[in-house]
This record gives structure tokens, sequence and C-alpha cells, in this order.
């Protein structure tokens, strides 16, 4: 059998728009599969679809009651197994860091009443983890695997709100994190960051005012400016206050967005925050859900020369952040009903099992719940990250 770095010199060998046809190739040559599919999550993270040339594609499957979608909950390959046919089907996790992005499903032959054997299940895990991250390079250069995340046409506004997100969930050994944003295909303001050092993690989560185009150039602006100060060096006070002047400059306060700015410590724990007219955070610790309370100060881009100043706490081994937006907790039902903060808690609870990068989905579905089918007033925003801390970490 050849060795997995084989199936990625010629993934990276391939053009962007050809690596699905050369994974299927390899493992068509290495195993005698009978199909190899690519499903990757839409935007809404409801859906897996199958990756091919529009409009030629088949239909996509659920991601809550589906073979791939058990293995893309599960970030664990699952065989389905027709023993009649003498054939299983092996659904891979395509993922990156902790960021999922589909499944690579495979139709191959096994002897009747026989499982399929270890070594081959391992090495189509290998060949789907090749696969996952030349998907992330060659979407800089091919719209083939971002046409098919569609189960709908994007509005001009989220399409430019989903390219500026790092992604829906990564993870590291100290931190497992996730985030999801609707309505999906007409998102405007809210939008989220991250970053991560050797021991830093920079997180953003912003709720921006104003509606279409309009709310996405104004988090845009924001974004790129927080960026731009974090990638100089500079302190969280100096991100904020160099952010909300790139705001006040263009707008002059007419415009501005809630933000809140963190930097987690990776060796200890400790957490560095500004609330600039922030979207919420929650805390499960032990089992108790309650609210952090923060000092709130003023919007990035609301008045000029606002000096920001952060405030301190730190996060324990087994805490859950949430971090929520206006969206939210302004949902009304059809009825007028506001969504309440009791609700907002049981959801909290209801989830507390789940891992990270699968919670704001199901929390947003439960909004939809109460929301109803109808269009929405307002964007909504759930970030969730756990802290698993690194060994050996003191506070400073």
């Amino acid at each position: 059998m050849d060795r997995p770095s084989a199936v990625e010199r010629s993934l990276r060998e391939a053009a962007p728009h050809e690596i699905l046809d050369v994974i299927r190739s390899e493992i068509e040559r290495r195993h005698g599969a009978r199909a190899v599919d690519l499903l990757v999550a839409d935007y809404a993270m409801t859906r897996l679809q199958p990756v091919g040339m529009l409009p030629h594609t088949r239909p996509p499957v659920s991601v809550h009651d589906s073979a791939p979608g058990r293995a893309f909950g599960a970030q664990e390959p699952h065989c389905a197994y027709d023993r009649s046919a003498s054939i299983v089907t092996a659904h891979l996790p395509v993922s990156v860091r902790g960021d999922r992005l589909g499944v690579l499903s495979v139709t191959l032959r096994v002897e009747e009443g026989a499982d399929l054997a270890a070594d081959v299940l391992e090495d189509l895990r290998e060949c789907a983890d090749a696969l996952a991250h030349e998907v992330v390079v060659a979407e800089r250069d091919t719209d083939l695997f971002l046409q098919a995340r569609r189960a709908e046409r994007l509005t001009l506004a989220a399409e430019m709100q989903w390219q500026l997100l790092p992604g829906r969930s990564c993870a590291r050994p100290e931190y497992s994190l996730g985030a999801q944003l609707e309505p999906a295909y007409a998102i405007f303001g809210d939008s989220f960051d991250w970053s991560a050092s050797a021991d830093d993690l920079y997180v953003t989560v912003s709720n921006g005012m104003g509606e279409g185009i309009d709310a996405a150039l104004l988090t845009n602006l924001c974004v790129n400016a927080l960026r731009n100060a974090r990638r100089a060096g500079l302190s969280l006070s100096d991100q904020a206050y160099l952010a909300d002047q790139a705001v006040y400059g263009q707008h002059g306060g007419s415009q501005y967005l809630s933000t809140l700015l963190f930097r987690f410590h990776l060796p200890t724990g400790g957490v560095e925050v500004i609330d600039a007219g922030s979207p919420r955070v929650w805390r499960v610790r032990g089992g108790v859900v309650e609210p952090i309370e923060l000092e709130e100060q003023a919007p990035l881009g609301m008045f000029e020369d606002t000096a920001y100043v952060p405030q301190h706490f730190r996060v324990e081994p087994g805490d859950r952040l949430l971090f929520i937006s206006d969206g939210v907790y302004d949902a009304l039902s059809p009825g007028g009903e506001k969504y309440s903060l009791r609700a907002l808690a049981a959801s909290i609870r209801n989830t507390r099992l789940l891992p990270a990068p699968q919670v704001p989905r199901v929390m947003l579905q439960e909004l939809l719940g109460h929301r109803g089918s109808g269009p929405a007033a307002d964007d909504s925003l759930v970030m969730c990250l756990d802290w698993h801390g690194r060994s050996g970490g003191r506070d400073r």
C-alpha cells in the first residue's frame, strides 16, 4: 500500500477544481472503491451537500438523521453495511484543526459477513484528512466547494460576511470553539473572529448596526481594523482604540458596532476582555449557568478618542463560555413574545453535553422554533468556547 504522502503529493499537484477527482482516482486504485463522494456542510449546518459540477449534483442529506451526518456530528468514521450486497460505505469526517468541512463517503466491496479491515479504514481516514487540507487551500482559487455549500442563494451582504469569517469551528488542546450565524443565507451585521498564537487566543464577537450592504460594509471595516492592529502586535486596548477610530473616521458616530474583545492566555487561563457595548457572555461552570457581568464601555465608532480599559478574570478547565448577540435576546415569537433569559438558560443547559462546535447550531435551531418561520428582524450569533486548559498553567 502506498504511503499517505503519495496521496498528499498527488493532491498538491492537482488543479484546485480537480482535487476531488484525484482523491477519487487514488482511492479507486488503492482499494477498488465503487464510489467516492465528498459532501460539504451547507451554510446553515443542517445539510451535507454533494460536491459536483452544477447543476449535475445529487440531492443533499440531513446532518441530523443520516449515516454521513452521524460521522459529521461525532467526528469519527461511521460504516454503513449492506450485507445483502456485500458492500460497505465508510463515511469519514473531513476536518482541519477542528473546522468541520464535511464528509468523504467511500463505497467498497467486502467479503460476505466481514467488516471493513482496520488498516483500510485508517488509510481512508488519512485520505480524508489530506483532502480537507487541500479543500481549504483550493477555495482560494476555485468556487467549486463554496458553490456546493449553498442550499439556496446567498444575499450579497451574507456573501461578504461569510468570506470575512475565519471558519465555523477550531480546536487546540487548550480549547474547542464553534460559532454560527442565522439567518445563514441572509446575515448582515453580526460577525466573529479568532486567531491563536503559541500562548494567546484572541476572540472577537461583533453586533453591527444597520441592514444589508451597509451593515456588512461596517462589519468588514471593523473586523479588518481589529486584525490590522492585532497583527501589528498591539495591546487589546490599542486594538479597540484603533478600530474605534477607523469606524468613527469613516462614519463620524452615525454608525458603530457593539463588540466583545478577548485575549485568553493559554498557559494560565487568564482572560483580558473589553466590553464595547457588547453581545453578552454566559458561563457554565460545575453545571451552573450564569451570565458574566462586565463593565460596558462605548461601542466601537460611537465617539471620537474613546479610551478602552480591559477587565480581567480567569477561566478554569471544564468551563464553557457562550457569546450571544442581541438578535437572540430580542427575537420575537409570532405572537410578539420576546425570547426570555429563562428560555436561553434552558437552551444552554440542554446543550451542555454537546461538543462546542455543535452547540451554536442547536441553540439557534431552538431559537427558530420560538421565532417561527417568518423573516428575522435581526441576525443572530452564538459562539461557544470550551476551555480545557494547559497542564501546569498558573495565573500570572
